[in-house]
């Protein structure tokens, strides 16, 4: 515990959200206040957000959470690219925008995410950095409460707030979409806003809905089952099953064209603490924020997001393993044991290698699966702050907060998310250029770099069409790779779940 220190006064003159008006800890006397300092692209801040929740919920009349955004991006610098991430990932306790890192400094943080806890005095008593606080935290507040009542210090009263998802509700068709999968003339689409999957003919010709819109770890029938913000997804077309990776179910789910039916395959519905290389049981081993697949053979490889790895499932056994990356977040080549990853979030493959957008780091990497079974940079600085915006060659290449790549008639396509880029890699030279978009987020069809799309996510080709997850758009865009012509789809018959009329 840190001495008794008088809490720094939060700035009134930057951008609040979540909040008619900028708090200050003044009127925030006799309540204790959680600042939780996050920035949207790292996955440890978004780990804690449901523990907070939590926190929010069973102490809604004496506790405020404030949300202080330090980016570490460019991109994560713009106001609305913020208000965008609160609305993705439902936060409901008021976020200051800490420009240039000022409040950052003046309560002397060092990572993200750091929880700083304030008393209802306003003094600073103590602070965590890290995932896996609840229990900490939870006694913090309960001891800090009665403390407080013996002295009357403490003011029970709810907050009352307008959320930005109050005034600009989720009413697309599709929320958020994560990641895109295009196979057999049908487009799979990971509604990771809506917590469902929507499968259409690639005209837009809506075939299913999966999922009832509502989070949740639900098996049974399409119109019964429930996902967390589902991504990436792989298709077994001989057995008409889909695999996907259900990442804030910390889980994988199967889903059964032929009975329509969905089950969980691996994860416990819980994230799994342990980062060490190990294996087990795939429906008894926690996961930790699986966020793309892709399928060889009967093996099922994962983007372990959570823990900086990646894994394999055997679909015959059962069996789940730890395939590469020692759990630590960095950008090291090496051995399948030695090598470390940084959110890994996109994977695709040749048949030779597993290719990783690797998004911490901004780096594209190349997984062996033959001998010699090594990782290493195809493109990317392999810094965890080398990011920017530069085409060329290797190491001399600049991405920003990579989420998707594919594998295509010898190339890498890669969706630079922060940059709202698509790029063309080849992966053995390392040579990156940019193919489509200007750099400036936006809905903009057109040819080639005269176009625009806001954190596109994710990428499938199926004959001579590039489909991309345009995320911050909520929709789905098809390129026809000959002449680099982007259009935007229509889903005529899809609606927003809360939206939707039974029939």
């Amino acid at each position: 515990m840190m001495p008794r220190v008088r809490a720094p006064e939060l700035p009134q003159n930057q951008l609040w959200l979540n909040a008619d008006k900028p708090l200050s800890l003044q009127e925030l006397r006799g309540r204790v206040v959680i600042l939780d300092f996050w920035t949207y692209c790292c996955i440890n801040c978004l780990h804690i957000l449901p523990d907070l929740k939590y926190l929010e919920q069973k102490y809604k009349d004496s506790l405020t959470v404030i949300g202080v955004h330090s980016a570490k991006f460019d991109n994560e610098k713009e106001s609305e690219n913020i208000r965008q991430a609160i609305l993705r990932y439902d936060i409901e306790h008021p976020v200051l925008v800490d420009s240039g890192f000022r409040v950052w400094q003046e309560y002397a943080v060092r990572a993200w995410p750091t929880l700083i806890a304030i008393d209802p005095e306003g003094y600073v008593i103590g602070s965590v950095s890290g995932e896996g606080n609840r229990e900490v935290l939870d006694e913090l507040i309960k001891k800090l409460i009665l403390q407080h009542q013996e002295k009357g210090t403490i003011n029970f009263q709810e907050l009352s707030l307008t959320l930005e998802k109050q005034r600009q509700p989720l009413v697309t068709p599709l929320a958020f979409p994560g990641k895109v999968l295009a196979k057999q003339q049908k487009l799979f689409i990971a509604d990771s806003g809506h917590h469902r999957l929507v499968i259409s003919h690639v005209d837009g010709q809506i075939l299913h809905v999966i999922g009832t819109g509502e989070p949740g770890l639900t098996n049974g029938s399409f119109n019964q089952c429930q996902f967390s913000a589902p991504q990436g997804m792989a298709f077994d077309a001989e057995n008409q099953l889909l695999y996907v990776a259900d990442t804030e179910n910390h889980a994988l789910r199967r889903v059964d064209f032929k009975h329509q039916i969905v089950e969980t395959i691996a994860g416990t519905g819980k994230q799994s603490r342990n980062i060490r290389p190990h294996s087990g049981v795939a429906i008894e081993t926690a996961l930790n924020s699986p966020w793309d697949l892709q399928k060889i053979g009967n093996s099922l490889f994962i983007a372990m997001t959570g823990s900086h790895q990646i894994w394999e499932m055997n679909l015959e056994t059962g069996i789940v393993r730890t395939y590469a990356g020692t759990g630590a977040e960095a950008c090291v080549d090496g051995t399948l044991t030695e090598s470390v990853f940084a959110q890994p979030s996109g994977i695709a493959t040749d048949g030779q290698d597993l290719y990783v957008a690797d998004s911490e780091g901004s780096t594209i990497r190349a997984v062996g699966l033959v001998e010699p079974l090594t990782v290493r940079t195809v493109c990317g600085s392999g810094d965890l702050f080398g990011f920017g915006d530069i085409d060329g060659q290797g190491f001399d290449v600049r991405l920003q907060h990579c989420l998707g790549v594919e594998y295509a008639q010898n190339f890498l396509w890669v969706a630079d998310t922060y940059n709202h880029k698509i790029k063309l890699v080849n992966p053995q030279s390392g040579n990156c250029q940019t193919i489509l978009g200007d750099g400036v987020a936006g809905l903009q069809d057109g040819e080639g770099k005269n176009t625009r799309f806001s954190e596109p996510s994710g990428l499938s080709v199926m004959d001579s069409e590039l489909y991309i997850a345009d995320t911050n758009n909520h929709a789905i865009r098809r390129v026809q790779l000959n002449t680099l012509t982007v259009i935007t789809l229509q889903f005529p018959n899809l609606c927003s779940p809360n939206l939707c009329i039974p029939n």
